[in-house]
């Protein structure tokens, strides 16, 4: 038995001793495997790190145009007005949709406008700005009985009276589409202030054929107004619908570089008070002199609103002027005009209106639709500069007849009361008469057919009378 252990021990101790030596061989080769396997695992972790990355970077990019689609402000506004609420609040005045409109160019205070929920505007991506285009095409067909003095505008003040060679003749035809306008309208309803800037222009320049003339070209911020705009005396809600794109002589119709501020009293009365571009306009046939115009002073002067949605409106006026000319022989002379204007739009019933303007004042001619001379003031016989007393009055009344048409009859009058020293062929006074009938043909189309009657007489009583008959067809885009 104890040679038996002898034998075995032997063995044992060398399978102990090949152990010990084997041993480092395996720990390394294990500490190797476990460093690979963790540098594998750290390169994995790595990948799916960057996989991560991307796959938020990419939904992230997807999901930005809706991000910015939700935090423009005029989209917000657009989506509010899909969704059947009004962006703006509505304004008192009614809107008419003449087919002559100044209603859409004019200023209202803080956010009142006539369409609430800004038909037309489309708005602009992460802006809260909202923009509409418009294009109004129109053409117009007239026959007149005589020379009517403008066969494109039927003008009273150059209707040809008897003794002058361009009186009488036969009855003249025409076609013009001088009337047809564009318009921008930019609008940020969400944005303190209310800012609007406001564009449009028609193709009555000077000279014939389609000639560019600007007709509004403004900026409005927090009610202030600065631009080429309506006057501060003019009110632009108070114009009859009338065929005629000219419209009556006697409506206040004056466009202007202007300054102005609007100031709310209430929820009906307000305040608009400003200056504006001077302009004198002085006679020169009242004197053999040689004269030129002297602008020393702004026209400056403020009007007093009410408004009622249900009743209609009232606007009373006041215009302040320095007139001034100078010659070798006059001199430096100057004159202080003054005007006051009451212009009101009543609602009748329940779809009729009545539209009506009375204007008087010394040195203001200038302001009336029918200026088309000098006739601010004039130089008397004794060589001093007056300013010429002038008034007008005119009226409208608008009719319902259904859903799609309407007719509106219309007159107005000018007078002037003349420096004997302007001479016989002085304006003295005109007569202007409308009646029509327009039909809303389409949503966005009207006809309309017009009788017109214009009467004019000098100062030596010498008059000259022309009836027209004029078709319109205006198409609008966005109204």
């Amino acid at each position: 038995m104890k040679k038996k252990t002898m034998k075995t021990l032997p063995a044992i101790i060398a399978l102990i001793a090949a152990g010990v030596i084997t041993a480092p061989a395996q720990s390394t080769e294990l500490d190797q495997l476990k460093a690979a396997m963790q540098a594998m695992q750290t390169n994995m972790d790595a990948m799916q790190q960057k996989i991560s990355e991307l796959e938020k970077e990419k939904a992230a990019a997807a999901q930005t145009p809706a991000a910015v689609e939700q935090a423009s402000p005029s989209i917000q506004a657009m989506e509010k007005a899909a969704s059947g609420q009004n962006i703006g609040e509505a304004s008192p005045v009614t809107s008419r949709g003449a087919l002559n409109d100044q209603q859409e160019a004019a200023q209202r205070p803080n956010d009142l406008t006539l369409d609430p929920k800004y038909r037309g505007f489309i708005p602009i991506p992460n802006t809260p700005a909202l923009v509409k285009f418009n294009a109004k095409p129109r053409v117009d067909v007239t026959s007149d009985s005589r020379n009517s003095g403008n066969p494109d505008r039927f003008v009273t003040a150059q209707i040809p009276v008897e003794g002058q060679a361009a009186y009488g003749g036969s009855e003249q035809f025409n076609i013009n589409a001088r009337g047809s306008s564009l318009s921008v309208d930019v609008r940020a309803p969400e944005m303190a202030g209310n800012f609007r800037f406001y564009y449009n222009n028609d193709f009555f320049g000077s000279g014939s054929g389609m000639a560019y003339r600007l007709k509004q070209l403004y900026g409005q911020f927090y009610n202030v107004t600065a631009g080429f705009t309506y006057s501060i005396f003019e009110d632009p809600d108070a114009w009859p619908d009338t065929v005629d794109f000219e419209g009556p002589n006697a409506v206040i119709f004056a466009r202007r570089p202007v300054l102005r501020y609007m100031l709310p009293l209430s929820d009906q009365f307000l305040v608009n008070f400003g200056v504006e571009q001077p302009g004198a306009e002085v006679d020169a046939n009242s004197t053999a002199d040689t004269i030129s115009t002297v602008n020393r002073a702004p026209d400056g002067g403020l009007n007093i609103r009410w408004e009622n949605a249900k009743v209609g409106h009232v606007q009373g006026a006041v215009i302040l002027r320095d007139i001034g000319a100078r010659g070798p022989v006059v001199g430096n002379q100057s004159v202080f005009g003054w005007g006051v204007n009451l212009a009101t739009s009543l609602n009748v019933f329940k779809h009729d209106s009545f539209q009506g303007q009375a204007t008087y004042g010394e040195g203001i001619f200038r302001y009336f639709n029918d200026d088309f001379m000098n006739n601010d003031a004039a130089f008397d016989t004794a060589g001093n500069l007056q300013a010429l007393p002038a008034y007008g009055v005119t009226g409208g009344y608008t009719h319902q007849w259904s859903d799609t048409l309407r007719s509106t009859v219309t007159y107005g009058f000018v007078n002037i009361d003349n420096e004997i020293s302007q001479g016989p062929d002085a304006y003295h006074q005109t007569h202007y008469g409308s009646l029509n009938l327009i039909w809303q043909l389409r949503k966005h189309l009207s006809v309309g057919v017009e009788g017109l009657y214009g009467r004019k007489e000098t100062q030596n009583g010498a008059s000259g009378d022309v009836w027209r008959i004029q078709v319109g067809m205006v198409y609008s885009l966005f109204d």
